[in-house]
């Protein structure tokens, strides 16, 4: 005879959460060669680029410059005399009496600067990896030919083209041999801008070339001859087949693009000189000018410009990686 005894049967007791220093002590044990793998690589980060941060977000809240820093001169040591402030130096920067002309003009030059210069380095990326693409007659020369401009030192670059857009260079010549007008590119405020921009994609286009050369060639050509067999023209494979293709390739080379533009110093700096074309100069030159170029050095206010071009990244990143995440689900 069976007997049912009414009630759930007990159940068994769960085990005890770990502490955060038991959950440690037990990824220690079974992952501790992963970690002394990376913690060469910790180290060095840590030390060339955490302090330094940290101590340029400190520096945003003092007064610090060149005149009450800690230095040494000879065997006498002067010491710190910098006091904190607060957020005073983004108050003034931002909404200060000269914000338009410190901060405002030179951040929106920078957003035209990046945004030019991107486009123009996709466009014309863009096409010249769908003609090399195509099967021509050394193809391999001119990809060799096309990405010297990335290959060749940039202060090389940069200072060919200086030669070039002077009064007497090539580019003024051969504008003067057509009858066209001669701008002072390197004097005159909105041809210092204009050149800046064309220095920069000529720089920029083989790195853009290449990846979405490389974007293209991962494509099947599989589907192109099933769009063709569709009756589909050049345009409609470009755009249905060509572009979605390259989507997950180009958000990374945009994004890496923008990122660089906007951190841009070597091409503007050695293009113009330190202080040069004031109307040319993006937020990194001009903090660095701040802290660097001027007497007495302003380490707080250059340090600030810093914080908040972090900042403006962070903030772009973010809602670009979610604009890109909410167009992939649609």
């Amino acid at each position: 005879m069976t007997v049912a005894v009414d009630g759930a049967a007990p159940k068994s007791a769960s085990p005890a959460r770990r502490g955060p220093l038991e959950r440690i002590r037990r990824s220690w044990q079974k992952h501790w060669y992963a970690y002394a793998m990376v913690a060469p690589i910790v180290v060095v980060l840590g030390v060339l680029v955490l302090y330094p941060l940290v101590q340029g977000v400190y520096y945003t809240l003092t007064d610090a410059n060149s005149l009450n820093s800690a230095r040494t001169i000879g065997v006498n040591h002067i010491d710190a005399t910098y006091e904190f402030v607060g957020l005073h130096n983004y108050t003034d920067i931002l909404w200060g009496p000269t914000a338009w002309d410190r901060f405002w003009s030179h951040f929106i030059w920078t957003v035209v600067w990046t945004v030019a210069c991107v486009t123009l380095h996709y466009v014309i990326g863009l096409a010249l990896a769908l003609l090399l693409n195509q099967k021509l007659r050394g193809r391999t020369f001119y990809r060799m030919m096309l990405i010297l401009p990335w290959a060749v030192p940039t202060f090389v670059t940069v200072f060919s083209w200086r030669l070039m857009l002077s009064d007497s260079g090539i580019v003024n010549t051969v504008l003067g041999t057509l009858h066209l007008p001669q701008p002072e590119w390197l004097e005159q405020p909105h041809f210092q801008q204009l050149a800046a921009i064309l220095v920069n994609t000529w720089v920029g286009v083989p790195f853009m070339m290449v990846s979405l050369l490389g974007g293209l060639q991962s494509i099947s050509a599989d589907l192109y001859e099933a769009a063709e067999v569709d009756g589909a023209s050049a345009w409609q494979r470009f755009r249905h087949v060509t572009l979605p293709g390259l989507r997950p390739v180009s958000a990374t080379v945009v994004l890496l693009g923008i990122i660089w533009t906007f951190n841009q110093f070597v091409i503007i700096f050695l293009l113009f000189g330190n202080g040069g074309a004031p109307d040319a100069q993006i937020l990194v030159t001009w903090a660095y000018r701040l802290g660097f170029g001027q007497q007495p050095r302003d380490f707080a206010q250059s340090a600030t410009y810093g914080v908040l071009l972090l900042s403006i990244l962070i903030v772009f990143t973010s809602f670009y990686r979610r604009w890109l995440a909410r167009n992939e689900q649609v």
